[in-house]
C-alpha cells in the first residue's frame, strides 16, 4: 500500500464505516481492513489519517484501530507470519512518542497504550533509547506533554506490580531506575513547588495535581518489587512530601459531585497505597515515618464525609491501618481497649453501614453491585476494607474486637426489631459484621474454610437468616434477602447438612424474585451448593434429595432467564448447567422442551454475542443435554440434530468467530454419538471443514480437529468412496500443522486418524509423501514434543500396517533409514513418550518391530536388536523421562497470539480417551512374551543367545517374569 493521498482516503472512508450502526455497512468495512491490514505501510497509513485529518471523530476511530491492531499483531510468534514489516517496526517506533504527545488526550490516551503494548516486547532491548527520548521531555515545561509521558511510564512499568521476580525483572527495573528515578524526583519537587506558586489558580492546580498522582503512581509501581537503593537514600524527600500532600487541603479542588472523585481524593488515595505498600513490605526502614502517617490517615478517616467519592480514598486508608495493624511490628499501637473501640466505633461501622448510595446501585445498576460484591472486586469498597481491618484487628485481639462487635451486633439487631420497615439496614450491617467477624479464611471453591470459634454461625442462621429466606412475600426487603442468600453461600462449609437442605427450596423459590441481584444470588448460591463434595466424593445433595424440587428448579430457573435485565445472567445459565450435572437422567423428561429454550437463546446470543461466560454455560448445557438424553436413549441424538443445526448454519454462514469453536465441539459429540455410520448432513459440510480460512484462527484448531476425528472414525469408508478427491486436502490440513511449534501435536492426532481409520488403499499414494514430510520437520526443528508424537505415530503404523510395511517405507526414502530411526530416534527417546494409550501404542509397535521383522534378524540391522528389547523393557519398567532441554521451556500449546478467540474447552463436550489397540492386546508385556516365544521356535536357538549375551542383568530379570506371566518359555 503507497502512502499516497487515493489510500488515505479510502481508508478514511471505511473507517467512516466502522462506526456505522448498520451491520450490513459496518462488517463489511471491519473485514475489509482485516484483509488489507498484513500490507506493508498500513500502520504508517493509519498514523497519517490520525495526524492529518480534519475529522476529531475519525482522528480517534484511527487511533482506536491502530492500538487494536498493534495489540493483535505486534508480538512475533515462532512459526506464524509476521504481520508488520521490520521498516513499518522501525518507522512506528520512530514516530509514536512524538505523535503521542503532541495529540490531544483522547488520542494520547490510544497510543499511550500502543507504546505500553510495543514496550512489553521490545522494550529495552529492541527499543534502547524509548527512555531517555521520555525523560528529555520533562524539560519541556509544558504539562500537556510531561502527563503524557507520564502516562506513558505509568502503562508501561505497572506490571512490575505483578510480574514474577526474574533476572531478566530486575535487571530492567534497574535500567529504569538509573535513568529515571533521579528526573521523576526532581520533577516530584519541582511540582509541588509549582502547586505553591499557582495555590490560586484552579486550572493550574488541575493539571499539576493529576501530574502528582501519576507519579505517586510510579512510585509505587517502581517500589513494588523490593526497596531501590535510590529511594532508600531519597525516602525523607518522598515522604515528608508525601505527608504534607495527605493533609492538604485545598479549597480550589473541592468538587461538587457526590459520585465522582475529584483529583484531591485521587492523590490521597494513591499516597495511602504508597504507604501501606512502605508498611508492609519495608517495615524497619519506613519505621521512623510510620506513627505520623498513622496519625494522618487517622485524620482523615474520622474527617472524610459518606459520600461516594470518597470511597476509594477511605477504602484505601482503611486498607492502610489493615496492613499497619496485622505487623507484629505495630501491635503497640493497637493494644489499647480505647484505641479498639475507637477504631470500631469510628472507622467500622461507619462504613459497613448500607448508603442510598449503595441501594441505588441495587437497584438500578445490578450487575456492577453484583461484580462488587460477589466477585471479589469490590477491593475498592468501603464495606470490604473495613471487612479487611476487622480480620487484621482479630489475628492479635481476637477476644476483645469480638466482644465489641458482639454489643453492636446485638444492640442493631435490637433496632431492626423495633421497626423492621424503617430499620431494616440496621438488620443489614450486622449480618455484615458477623461475616466480617467469622471470616478468616475464604476460597473461591469452598466459601469461608476457617471460622472465628466465638461466633456461632448456625444459631444465627436459625434465628435470624431463616425468617428472611422463608419469608411469604419473595420481593420485600430484597437487600435483607439478598444478604440472607449471600451469608448461605458464604458460610455453606461451616453449616450442617440439615440447614443446607433446608435452605434449597427456598432459594428455589427465590429465582423468582424481580430484584436482579436477589435472583442471581439465588442461582448462585444453588450452584454453589450443587458443586459441594460429601463423603465417597459424590455430591453432598443427591439428585434423590432435589427429586421433590427438581421441576421447580428447572422452571424457576428458565423463567429467570426471562426476568427483564437477565436475559443474558451468566449465574443462572451456570445454574442450569450444574443443575444439569447433579441430575443427570433426571432431567431426561424435561429435555423436550428445554433444548427448544436453549436453542432460541442461542440464536438470540449469536446475533451479538456479547456476554463470554454466559454464552460459555449456554454451550456447556448444551452438551450436557445431549449426553445425558443420548446415554439413555441413543437414538434421540437425530432430534438434536434437528433443533441445534439451523442455528449452527447460521453461526458457520455469518462467522461469528466467538461461536465456531463452539459449534465444532457440540458437533463432534453429536457424531461421535452415531454408531459407526455419518449422516448425509455431516458429510455436506465436511469440504467446508478444509478451507484453509478457518484453520488460520489458533482457537479452531483443537476442536476442528477433534471434528475431524470423528469424521474419520464413523465415516472414512464414505470419505473414500464419496470424498475420495477431498483427500489432498485432509493431508494438507496436516502439512499446515505439522509446520508449527504450537500445533504439531494436533497434525498428530489428525493423522494418528487417517491411519488407523481409513481404508489402507485409500491413502496408499500418499504415504511417502506424509514420511518425508515429517522427515523435514524433524530435520528443521526436532523439538521433544514432536518426537514423542512422531514415536506414537510410526508404532501405530507398525501396529496397523505391520513393522515390515514400516522397515520397507522408510528404506524406501533412502537407503538404511529405518536403522537409522530405531538407534537415532527410537532407542533413545521412546522413554519420553507418556500417557498410558501411547505407551501401549509405543510398545505394541516395538513389539511388532522385534518379532515380525525379518530385517531386524538377519542385515545389519540385527545389531540394533536388543537395544531395542532393552528400550522397550525400559518404557515398561522406568519412570518415564519427562525432561526437556532448556531451549524449548518457551513452546506453549496453549499460547494464543493477541486477542484472537481462544479456543474454549467444554468440560461436557469432553472426548473419551480413545485407544486404537483395544481389547486385541490388554497387557503388552505378555504379548512380548508371546511373540518372543514365537519367535524362537521360527528359529531356535537365536533368541535365547541374543537376550543372554547381550542384555543387562536387570532387564532380563524382568523379561523372565513376563515369560513366567505368560506361562512360555523362549527355544
Amino acid at each position: 500500500m503507497e502512502l499516497n493521498d487515493a489510500n488515505l482516503q479510502t481508508l478514511t472512508e471505511y473507517l467512516q464505516k466502522t462506526l456505522s450502526p448498520d451491520p450490513a455497512v459496518r462488517r463489511p468495512a471491519e473485514k475489509f481492513l482485516e484483509s488489507v491490514e498484513g500490507n506493508q505501510n498500513y500502520p504508517i497509513l493509519l498514523l497519517t489519517v490520525l495526524e492529518k485529518s480534519q475529522d476529531d471523530v475519525i482522528r480517534v476511530c484511527s487511533a482506536v484501530t491502530f492500538k487494536n491492531y498493534i495489540k493483535r499483531n505486534w508480538r512475533i510468534i515462532e512459526d506464524e507470519p509476521n504481520k508488520i514489516s521490520d521498516p513499518d517496526r522501525t518507522a512506528i517506533k520512530a514516530n509514536i512518542v512524538n505523535l503521542m504527545l503532541t495529540s490531544p488526550e483522547q488520542i494520547q490516551k490510544q497510543l499511550s497504550d500502543a507504546i505500553s503494548i510495543i514496550g512489553r516486547e521490545d522494550f529495552p532491548q529492541k527499543w534502547p533509547d524509548l527512555l531517555t527520548e521520555m525523560v528529555n521531555r520533562f524539560q519541556s515545561g509544558d504539562f500537556h506533554i510531561i502527563n503524557g509521558i507520564l502516562r506513558t511510564a505509568h502503562s508501561l512499568f505497572k506490571r512490575y506490580r505483578h510480574e514474577f521476580k526474574s533476572n531478566e525483572l530486575w535487571s530492567e527495573i534497574k535500567l529504569v531506575l538509573d535513568t529515571f528515578a533521579q528526573p521523576l524526583t526532581e520533577l516530584f519537587k519541582a511540582t509541588i513547588d509549582l502547586c505553591q506558586t499557582h495555590a490560586t489558580d484552579v486550572n493550574a492546580l488541575k493539571v499539576l495535581f493529576s501530574s502528582l498522582t501519576l507519579i505517586s503512581k510510579l512510585f509505587y509501581s517502581l517500589n513494588f518489587q523490593d526497596l531501590p537503593e535510590f529511594f532508600e537514600d531519597n525516602m525523607e524527600t518522598w515522604m515528608s512530601n508525601f505527608h504534607n500532600l495527605l493533609t492538604l487541603d485545598n479549597k480550589l479542588l473541592q468538587t461538587d459531585d457526590e459520585e465522582e472523585a475529584g483529583l484531591l481524593e485521587l492523590l490521597k488515595s494513591q499516597i495511602c497505597d504508597n504507604a501501606a505498600l512502605y508498611a508492609q513490605k519495608y517495615d524497619e526502614e519506613f519505621q521512623p515515618y510510620l506513627p505520623r502517617f498513622v496519625t494522618a490517615i487517622w485524620n482523615l478517616l474520622v474527617t472524610t464525609g459518606q459520600e461516594v467519592k470518597y470511597d476509594l480514598l477511605v477504602s484505601n486508608a482503611i486498607q492502610f491501618l489493615a496492613s499497619v495493624c496485622e505487623r507484629p511490628h505495630y501491635k503497640h499501637l493497637f493494644e489499647d481497649q480505647n484505641v479498639l473501640t475507637s477504631i470500631c466505633e469510628k472507622v467500622i461501622v461507619p462504613n459497613m453501614e448500607f448508603r442510598s448510595a449503595d441501594e441505588e446501585a441495587f437497584e438500578d445498576n445490578s450487575e456492577e453491585y453484583i461484580i462488587r460484591d460477589l466477585e471479589g472486586s469490590d477491593i475498592d469498597t468501603r464495606r470490604r476494607a473495613a471487612c479487611d481491618l476487622v480480620r487484621g484487628l482479630c489475628k492479635f485481639f481476637e477476644g476483645p474486637v469480638t466482644g465489641i462487635f458482639s454489643g453492636y451486633v446485638n444492640s442493631m439487631l435490637a433496632e431492626y426489631a423495633k421497626n423492621p420497615g424503617v430499620n431494616w439496614k440496621h438488620k443489614d450491617a450486622a449480618i455484615y459484621l458477623v461475616t466480617s467477624l467469622a471470616s478468616k479464611a475464604q476460597t473461591q471453591k469452598h466459601g469461608i474454610t476457617q471460622a472465628n470459634e466465638l461466633v456461632n454461625l448456625s444459631e444465627f442462621f436459625i434465628n435470624h437468616i431463616l425468617v428472611d429466606l422463608k419469608s411469604p412475600n419473595v420481593n420485600e426487603f430484597p437487600v435483607l434477602k439478598a444478604d440472607a442468600i449471600k451469608y448461605v453461600m458464604t458460610f455453606r462449609s461451616q453449616l450442617p447438612k440439615e440447614q443446607l437442605l433446608q435452605a434449597v427450596p427456598l432459594l428455589v423459590t427465590h429465582l423468582q424474585a424481580e430484584s436482579i441481584v436477589q435472583h442471581t444470588y439465588a442461582a448462585h448460591a444453588l450452584e454453589r451448593l450443587f458443586t459441594m463434595r460429601g463423603a465417597n466424593n459424590t455430591t453432598l445433595i443427591t439428585p434423590t434429595e432435589m427429586a421433590p424440587f427438581t421441576e421447580q428448579l428447572l422452571n424457576n430457573l428458565f423463567k429467570a432467564l426471562a426476568i427483564p435485565g437477565s436475559s443474558e445472567n451468566e449465574y443462572i445459565m451456570k445454574a442450569i448447567m450444574r443443575s444439569f450435572s447433579l441430575l443427570q437422567e433426571a432431567i431426561v423428561p424435561y429435555i423436550p422442551t428445554l433444548i427448544g429454550q436453549l436453542t432460541h437463546k442461542l440464536l438470540l446470543v449469536s446475533k451479538n454475542p456479547s456476554k463470554p461466560h454466559f454464552n460459555h454455560y449456554l454451550f456447556e448445557s448444551l452438551c450436557l443435554s445431549i449426553r445425558v438424553t443420548c446415554k439413555a436413549n441413543p437414538d434421540t441424538v437425530g432430534s438434536f440434530e434437528e433443533a441445534l443445526f439451523p442455528v449452527f448454519t447460521e453461526i458457520l454462514q455469518n462467522d461469528v468467530q466467538e461461536f465456531v469453536p463452539y459449534v465444532f465441539q457440540v458437533m463432534s459429540l453429536l457424531l461421535e454419538i452415531h454408531n459407526n455410520s455419518i449422516p448425509s448432513s455431516y458429510m455436506a459440510l465436511f469440504p467446508h471443514l478444509l478451507q484453509p480460512i478457518l484453520w488460520e484462527r489458533t482457537g479452531n484448531i483443537p476442536p476442528l480437529v477433534r471434528l475431524l476425528q470423528a469424521y474419520l472414525e464413523k465415516g472414512a469408508a464414505t470419505i473414500a468412496s464419496t470424498a475420495a478427491d477431498k483427500i489432498p486436502g485432509l493431508l494438507g490440513v496436516f502439512q499446515k500443522l505439522i509446520a508449527s511449534k504450537a500445533n504439531d501435536h494436533q497434525g498428530f492426532y489428525l493423522l494418528n486418524s487417517i491411519v488407523e481409520h481409513m481404508p489402507p488403499d485409500s491413502i496408499t499414494q500418499y504415504r511417502k509423501q506424509i514420511f518425508i514430510l515429517l522427515f523435514q520437520r524433524l530435520q528443521s526443528s526436532k523439538t521433544t514434543k514432536f518426537v514423542k508424537s512422531f514415536l506414537v505415530f510410526i508404532n501405530l503404523y507398525s501396529v496397523k500396517y505391520g513393522a515390515i510395511a514400516l522397515q520397507e517405507i522408510f528404506d524406501g526414502i533412502q537407503p538404511k533409514m529405518f536403522g537409522m530411526v530405531v538407534e537415532k530416534i527410537v532407542i533413545p527417546e521412546v522413554q519420553k513418550v507418556s500417557g498410558p494409550v501411547e505407551k501401549k501404542i509405543c510398545a505394541v509397535g516395538i513389539t511388532k518391530i522385534l518379532t515380525e521383522c525379518p530385517a531386524m534378524m538377519d542385515t545389519e540391522y540385527t545389531k540394533l536388536w536388543t537395544p531395542l528389547l532393552q528400550a522397550l523393557i525400559g518404557l515398561f519398567e522406568l519412570p518415564e523421562d519427562d525432561s526437556i532441554p532448556d531451549d524449548e521451556h518457551f513452546i506453549d500449546i496453549e499460547d494464543t497470539p493477541g486477542y484472537q478467540t481462544a479456543f474454549s474447552q467444554l468440560a461436557f463436550a469432553g472426548k473419551k480417551e480413545h485407544d486404537p489397540i483395544g481389547d486385541a492386546v490388554s497387557n503388552p508385556k505378555i504379548l512380548l512374551a508371546q511373540s518372543l516365544h514365537k519367535l524362537s521356535t521360527a528359529c531356535p536357538g537365536r533368541v535365547p543367545s541374543m537376550v543372554s549375551t547381550s542384555l543387562p542383568a536387570e532387564a532380563l530379570q524382568y523379561l523372565q517374569g513376563y515369560l513366567q506371566a505368560a506361562t512360555v518359555q523362549l527355544v
